[in-house]
């Protein structure tokens, strides 16, 4: 039988065809983009930005504040909050240094701590910043009741700033922009005034929600209740720890519950992988899911942030939506949203592809056929056979330089050399041994050339 390159084509065997895919290859697109681009001016291209890009249009028009400086620094710092935020950790020193630990009352600073931990990761973020599920009018209530014991502002504000931060993720209209610093994304937006106007963000929906606006109205009382009373009260009235309520249940579980909240905001913009998206900085990790009480796998979050999920597997940390779902069959929880399976899944399978291709970038590859000379049978022995002692295989119409591998062929040298000068496409293809996926990968960087009418057998045949 013979074996031209029109019957058999190698050309590419080596590649795989998933990395061919048209709608993943987006490099004519960008040559095609760079090529419209050099024929505008700098002008136009800034006058098309400015029209289709709503970001770029806000930071042109909305010049964000004199920067800050050895001069001005102390007149940029929100006071109120970065002194709370600067001295509480320090309170909370004091107190783990100077009080009893009481078994009773630690305990309850870790009860305590999930559940108003629970009102921040529920309540304030996956039932009202992102409307992920819908909740009764008492689940409600007790969600931003608890959330006023993580004392991070009302659940009007925090919601709105969170909605901003998905809106312009990673841009100057970000209030806690990863790209700006990790410290700037964990705390520094807090301490310092921001740069810039908070950008148009909708929350129509909460200014008619009745339990957000009765908690905006009396979130000061709420908070310190919530936040310092209340642990106090528990600690004292049920066990007579009064000092240990205090700095252990009020003070250092909420230095925790600010830092693991802050870390969302930081660290799961910096540690972890992208499983869906690379477009932006977030990312899913274990160990910030652990911090974050189970807000860690970002990456899925940002993606599809309706989800009431923030991890998918089961055995990824995510007690929130446990409770949701507890929450939902208990009835005072419905309308849980998830993001359709397959679009997630299109979502992996795009960045799978891409590690693929940067896989595939790095690797040297065989020379396409069109950039090998075509020769005929008789020039392909004449090579086999010339003085400067370089020796040919065709193999599939495909001539190949295998003078530097013939004495490391596993089979023996005497076997390849036998088939120099000759078509050994049945022989390698299973006549003698029937090759590897390795062996063909090796063989096609061989390549050399094309024989024109394919092989030895074919040139019999038209002499007969």
């Amino acid at each position: 039988m013979a074996y031209t390159t029109d019957s058999i084509d190698y050309s590419d065997a080596a590649i795989p065809d998933i990395l061919k895919s048209p709608h993943i290859l987006a490099s004519n697109i960008d040559r095609s983009l760079s090529s419209t681009r050099s024929k505008m001016s700098v002008i136009e291209e800034e006058e098309i930005l400015m029209k289709t890009n709503y970001v770029a249009r806000i930071l042109k028009n909305e010049p964000e504040l004199l920067p800050i400086t050895k001069s001005n620094w102390y007149k940029e710092i929100h006071w109120s909050q970065a002194i709370f935020l600067c001295i509480e950790p320090f309170i909370a020193l004091y107190g783990i240094s100077t009080t009893s630990i009481v078994w009773q009352t630690v305990a309850f600073a870790l009860f305590w701590y999930s559940l108003t931990g629970l009102g921040i990761t529920a309540g304030y973020h996956r039932l009202l910043a992102h409307r992920s599920y819908e909740a009764c009018l008492g689940l409600r209530y007790a969600l931003v009741t608890l959330a006023a014991g993580a004392f991070q502002g009302s659940a009007l504000w925090w919601a709105k700033r969170h909605r901003a931060h998905h809106r312009y993720t990673d841009t100057d209209l970000d209030p806690y922009n990863a790209h700006k610093s990790i410290f700037h994304a964990h705390i520094g937006w807090l301490l310092f005034k921001p740069r810039r106007n908070l950008p148009l963000i909708d929350i129509t929906d909460l200014a008619h929600d009745e339990s957000v606006q009765w908690q905006h109205k009396n979130f000061i009382a709420l908070a310190m209740s919530m936040t310092f009373f209340v642990p106090t009260l528990v600690c004292g009235l049920g066990w007579n720890d009064y000092r240990g309520g205090f700095f252990f249940a009020s003070v250092l579980r909420l230095v925790m519950l600010h830092h693991s909240t802050f870390c969302v905001n930081s660290l799961a913009h910096y540690l972890g992988d992208m499983p869906f998206d690379d477009k932006h900085t977030p990312r899913d990790h274990f160990i910030t899911a652990l911090i974050t009480g189970g807000e860690g796998y970002h990456n899925f979050h940002h993606e599809f942030p309706s989800d009431y999920r923030n991890a998918l597997k089961w055995f990824q940390y995510d007690p929130t939506k446990w409770v949701i779902w507890i929450a939902m069959k208990c009835g005072l929880a419905s309308n849980l949203k998830k993001f359709p399976d397959n679009e997630i899944q299109k979502g992996r399978y795009t960045m799978t592809v891409k590690a693929l291709n940067e896989v595939r970038d790095s690797i040297a590859w065989p020379k396409d056929r069109t950039q090998l000379p075509i020769i005929s049978f008789e020039e392909y022995q004449q090579m086999s056979n010339g003085d400067d002692g370089r020796q040919f295989v065709l193999i599939a119409g495909f001539v190949h330089d295998v003078t530097d591998f013939i004495d490391s062929h596993p089979g023996g040298r005497a076997l390849l050399k036998s088939q120099v000068g000759k078509d050994a496409t049945v022989p390698f293809h299973g006549g003698v041994h029937a090759h590897n996926n390795a062996a063909h990968n090796l063989l096609a960087m061989m390549r050399v050339a094309i024989c024109e009418q394919g092989g030895e057998v074919e040139c019999l045949k038209k002499q007969l």
